[in-house]
């Protein structure tokens, strides 16, 4: 009689999903040996991905064991290894749950399993196919290649760690790949008798059959290569390798009543499936030599004799791995390689590509093609990435500094989890899949199997989510990175930047001083560490990059200064590696700009723009205003924090001019970007500037101040080598004497010129009050009641003319209100100008020409006060603005160009004449501006040096060796506009 059911307690805790099911299998009479070790066994089942499915096996298991049930019974009872390798396997694959079934003598081959070399594993399986029995050869072929997988899948499955144990299960799958391919190739040979010894034939692994890192279903991509022995025909010794092929093909793929093994794919043999079978090595190279297409070098990457002739297998292998590490030289290589990818993720069913594991975004292949594209790259000058295997490759590839430490952990990580999913999921039917399950119960399972017990169905989709993103971005970083490209199309010898070749490149890029060159190399290069290592990768592009510029001596030099500074900090060289273009911009920002240079000497951090999307893009006034104030109030004292406002107002310059150099910005920009910039530093300076006087003061300063900007500053058309024109106003508070807010003022404007004026790594920012009343002979800082007196009494015509461009720039905003409307009657004048005023605005124009034009200075190239420059444009606007603002509210502007549109649309210029004077100030201005840029000085006329010309023409988008056009085209360009100038400003016909 059966004893009445007894129910189990937490079957569910334990992971049983029917636990009604579960307790009565757990009563089935093939369990009754095991009854004294139920709790164990439970524990075991526990740890089961699928705890229910390894009940069910485990109850059929010894219901089939026959013989072997009380041996297996004790293993259980008595052995925690084997009771957890037994359970492991069949609660993970009802695959091999029915081949324990159908063989349950191998449960010896889970328990017992360990690591086996190769040829430990060849010689196992050949024995099981001369021992076959009553087998057919490749049926006993199918049931040693089970036993072994079965022994390979339960350590997998029981291993402390399945993700550092991938590796070890990957290879060992792999060799086992290459026995049961050994053992076919023995049984096709056998089968041809005699004839199957004219010819010696090898198998050559691929993909990650070659790469020792295959799945546990997959197809097995190979190639076939044959010689004729000694004496015999090379085309019948083809035809029997031929057929040997084809019979090892069959003897793995061909179902039969013990199923298959696998595919046999040959797909990847030159010409594909349209070439033939099999190739002697001569023809092979042939081939490649000639006809190849990149994709055939990039899967040759991975290529390993795995069965046949080892000899001719070496022969082969030794044929064409030179022409691998010669394939990143090809045109467009890096383009084909990325092109493939990109096919590869077009032709994923829509259906399945969210759930590729392999193909799609994110997924496997895309950490392999980064990793071979990587090897193929570099691999020509470093052999030590001439690896087959995904990780043992990334490990080199981050040993040798060609990827970051992090980012090579990252992507090793994500490989290990993607892969042992996809293992995982295989199991299961052994069937080939690399798709994610969809339903509860299968990612239940696979979640479980990847130790993740807590809502497992959610923890891994959450996993594979995870790691598939941060894959997708790695890939996108280092794939599509800039300078594969531009590595890949030097020479070995250039990449290698071997001191002869580098003496020989440098000669012919054109640097000037190829010696002093090398030795910045030598110093930049020399060494083992890691440092020198990037340094070796990047230099030989660079070196082409500084040679595209004007000076790439001084490129090279600055970009030395600039590593030494920074060599030591973690980020420095990852971001000239990793992040997009940033290597070439700065190569070309240090080979054009010496002005540039400077700036980013004083400030090295500042190169770390160059590696953020949106590090180029100039910050507005509020945004710096915000930066300068936390800086500024860190700082103890007036000096240290206007020192911290400097040095933000330096790295914004360097911002502003790398821009400017990579044209994204344009002259409009600019000066609106660099006028931004010099309000905030102003007004973050006379901030601070105030609480340092009011502390030396002990009381507040009585007084409420403003700076007006004239000039260009006022007209938010400031240049990198302008000076920043003010006026100063105060207006004291209620109760407070003159004299005290006077001098209050005065300490702080003193103050502020001398902390802004002072010489540092930044350019100074010159304060130059000259425009104010009476000019340097009036007192620095007025009232605003002093500043009405005098513009009601004493204010001549070019005062008012300053004024057109005034406009508050930085403290109190009420009174820059009441300034303004102080002077604009004044400058907008209601009756315009008389001819007396415009005669007297001619008579000093013409007499500034005169007299402030430097001497020797030619008055056909002077940029400001020369024929055609920015003076004659600025003037006759404002001679238009004066005579006609009252009428047309348009002219009321500070800015140039503005007015000179609002003239046309007046009436009062054509616009061909506007469009003749715009084209004039425009390239004045730029001009200026260039010349700052390539000398780290002001330059005030077209430069006589035809290098520097030619650094400067370069800078505004002419083509080399044009500085002699350069001065052609301005002196052309100034003389039109000067005949206009004399039409409109000085009234002649």
């Amino acid at each position: 009689m059966t004893p009445p059911r007894r129910a189990v307690p937490g079957l569910a805790r334990r992971g049983f999903n029917d636990t009604a099911r579960a307790e009565t299998l757990l009563s089935d009479p093939a369990l009754e040996p095991l009854v004294d070790a139920r709790e164990p066994l439970l524990a075991a089942l526990g740890r089961a991905a699928d705890p229910d499915a390894a009940l069910l096996g485990l109850v059929r298991l010894l219901e089939a064991a026959g013989d072997e049930t009380d041996p297996l019974a004790a293993a259980l009872r008595s052995d925690e290894a084997a009771r957890h390798r037994v359970i492991g396997a069949l609660g993970i694959s009802s695959a091999l749950v029915d081949h324990l079934v159908a063989h349950p003598e191998q449960w010896r081959d889970a328990v017992d399993a360990d690591e086996m070399t190769p040829e430990e594993r060849t010689e196992a399986l050949l024995g099981e196919i001369a021992e076959h029995g009553d087998l057919e050869p490749q049926d006993a072929l199918r049931v040693g290649y089970r036993r072994q997988l079965l022994g390979i899948a339960a350590c997998d499955v029981t291993s402390e760690d399945p993700l550092t144990h991938l590796p070890t299960t990957a290879a060992a799958l792999a060799d086992l790949a290459g026995s049961a391919l050994e053992g076919a190739v023995r049984i096709a040979i056998d089968e041809l008798g005699e004839a199957g010894q004219t010819c010696r034939f090898a198998v050559i692994g691929m993909g990650k059959a070659g790469g020792r890192e295959l799945n546990y279903i997959s197809d097995v991509d190979v190639i076939f290569v044959a010689e004729p022995v000694e004496g015999a025909d090379e085309a019948a010794a083809l035809e029997t390798a031929t057929r040997i092929a084809t019979r090892t093909m069959h003897a793995c793929a061909d179902a039969t009543a013990h199923g298959s093994l696998w595919p046999v794919d040959a797909a990847l043999r030159p010409e594909g499936k349209q070439g033939p079978l099999v190739r002697t090595v001569a023809s092979h190279r042939t081939y490649y030599e000639r006809w190849a297409k990149t994709w055939e070098f990039q899967a040759l990457l991975k290529a390993r004799h795995l069965a046949g002739d080892a000899g001719l297998g070496a022969e082969y292998l030794g044929a064409v791995r030179p022409l691998v590490w010669e394939a990143a030289s090809r045109e467009d290589f890096v383009d084909d390689v990325q092109a493939m990818r990109r096919r590869v993720e077009e032709h994923i069913p829509a259906a399945e590509a969210a759930r590729q594991l392999k193909l799609g975004p994110g997924g496997l292949r895309d950490v392999e093609f980064s990793v071979q594209l990587l090897q193929l790259v570099h691999g020509r000058t470093d052999e030590t990435l001439h690896s087959g295997t995904t990780l043992d490759a990334l490990a080199a590839l981050s040993t040798g500094g060609y990827i970051g430490r992090r980012d090579a952990q990252v992507l090793g990580d994500a490989y290990r989890v993607l892969r042992t999913l996809e293992h995982r999921i295989q199991l299961h039917r052994l069937r080939r899949t690399h798709l994610m399950p969809t339903s509860e119960q299968d990612l239940r399972r696979l979640g479980r199997a990847m130790r993740l017990f807590d809502q497992p169905d959610k923890q891994v989709v959450a996993l594979r989510t995870e790691r598939s993103r941060e894959v997708r971005r790695l890939h996108q970083q280092l794939f599509y990175r800039p300078l594969l490209s531009a590595v890949a199309r030097l020479s070995p010898d250039e990449a290698r930047l071997t001191p002869d070749a580098a003496r020989a490149r440098l000669g012919a890029l054109g640097y000037r001083d190829p010696a002093g060159a090398l030795r910045h190399l030598e110093v930049l290069t020399d060494g083992v560490n890691r440092t020198a290592a990037i340094q070796r990768q990047l230099l030989p592009v660079m070196l082409e990059w500084f040679a595209e510029m004007a000076d790439p001596d001084a490129g090279l030099l600055a970009f030395r200064k600039v590593s030494e500074a920074l060599g030591s900090t973690h980020w420095y060289l990852r971001l000239l590696r990793d992040e997009g273009e940033a290597a070439q911009v700065l190569a070309h920002t240090l080979g054009a700009s010496r002005f540039a240079g400077d700036l980013l000497l004083a400030s090295p951090e500042a190169v770390q723009m160059l590696g953020d999307g949106d590090g180029l893009r100039p910050r507005g006034r509020d945004e710096i205003l915000r930066r300068m104030r936390a800086a500024a109030g860190r700082r103890d004292d007036a000096d240290a924090a206007v020192s911290a406002i400097r040095a933000i107002r330096r790295a914004e310059i360097f911002r502003v001019a790398v821009a400017d150099l990579q044209d994204t910005v344009s002259l409009e920009q600019v000066g609106q970007a660099l006028t931004d910039l010099s309000e905030a530093t102003i007004e973050a300076s006379l901030e601070v500037v105030v609480r340092s006087v009011e502390a030396d003061l002990g009381r507040p300063l009585g007084t409420d101040l403003l700076i007006i900007g004239m000039g260009r500053l006022g007209g938010r058309e400031i240049g990198y080598s302008s000076d920043a024109d003010v006026l100063y106003v105060h207006d004291p508070h209620d109760g407070v004497a003159d004299q005290d807010a006077q001098e209050a003022a005065l300490a702080v404007v003193g103050e502020m010129r001398r902390l802004l004026g002072a010489p540092g790594s930044d350019p100074p920012l010159g304060l130059d009050a000259d425009l104010r009343p009476e000019g340097k002979s009036g007192p620095m800082v007025r009232t605003l009641a002093s500043y009405a007196t005098y513009y009601a009494r004493w204010s001549q015509t070019w005062e008012a003319q300053a004024l057109l461009r005034a406009r508050p720039v930085a403290g109190d905003p009420g009174l820059g209100e009441r300034f303004i409307a102080l002077i604009d009657p004044l400058r907008w004048s209601d009756d315009g100008l008389d001819a007396t005023q415009i005669r007297e605005v001619r008579r000093l124009k013409a007499r500034m020409e005169a007299e402030r034009l430097p001497r020797g200075a030619d008055r056909k190239a002077h940029f400001k006060l020369g024929m055609g420059g920015l003076s004659d444009v600025e003037w006759t606007v404002q001679l238009l603005q004066m005579e006609h603002a009252h009428e047309h509210e348009g002219l009321r502007t500070t800015r140039t160009l503005p007015a000179l549109t609002a003239a046309v649309e007046a009436g009062l210029v054509t616009a061909e004449d506007a469009e003749v004077l715009r084209q004039a100030w425009c390239m004045a201005s730029l001009l200026r501006n260039a010349g700052m840029l390539f000398r780290g000085r002001a330059v005030d006329s077209v430069p006589s040096n035809l290098r520097e010309a030619d650094g400067v023409g370069r800078i505004v988008g002419m083509e080399p060796q044009s500085g002699l056009a350069l001065a052609e085209s301005y002196r052309r360009t100034a003389r039109h506009a000067r005949q206009v100038v004399d039409r409109i400003f000085y009234g002649e016909e």
